[in-house]
């Protein structure tokens, strides 16, 4: 039994006392375009790692490869995006490492930690000129959906909450006067 699956069953248990369970029990759950489920093969897995590491590396704190990043964001792509932006995603892939070939010479996996960051420092200077002047029928910049993605994993992963984040498993009351020292983390919860 999956996740879905026994949370239909306890709201029906519970005599329908959860209001429009359907539609909160499907509501992340899309028709995925044929070309999404090459994003579940390792290596490819192992890009978007890597993707994700040069957006957010490893510092005093875990990178968003290790937190698991890259397996996080083939999932979100298939059963949360538009079959459009399904298709900018993968077609994204292919224009990230064609725009490494023509800068670098070589694959992005290929290249050094200063020359990915490099590139994508170029690329994201492109998807934010491209996301301020797109039209609202113009579908989102590729990279654009994968730094979402990217902090969209890590903050929402163990590694990110309890590491990167303060976290406090039960947490007291709110404090809306809490004292800031500057350079505190942000609260995870």
């Amino acid at each position: 039994m999956n996740r879905r699956e026994a949370l239909a069953r306890v709201a029906w248990i519970m005599g329908g006392a959860v209001i429009g369970a359907n539609l909160f029990l499907e509501g992340c759950t899309r028709e995925a375009t044929n070309t999404v489920e090459g994003l579940f093969e390792p290596a490819t897995v192992d890009f978007l790692g890597d993707i994700a590491d040069t957006i957010l590396p490893p510092t005093h704190s875990p990178g968003a490869k290790e937190a698991g990043v890259g397996a996080f964001i083939p999932v979100m792509v298939k059963d949360c995006y538009t079959s459009a932006d399904q298709k900018t995603f993968v077609d994204g892939l292919a224009l990230l490492e064609s725009a490494s070939k023509d800068k670098f010479g070589r694959k992005f996996q290929e290249l050094d930690a200063s020359e990915r960051t490099t590139l994508l420092a170029a690329i994201d200077k492109e998807a934010k000129d491209y996301q301020r002047n797109r039209a609202g029928e113009d579908p989102n910049h590729y990279f654009h959906l994968f730094k979402q993605l990217t902090l969209l994993g890590f903050f929402t992963s163990e590694l990110g909450a309890t590491k990167a984040l303060r976290y406090v498993q039960i947490p007291g009351k709110y404090d809306g006067d809490y004292p800031y020292k500057k350079g505190d983390k942000a609260w995870a919860t």
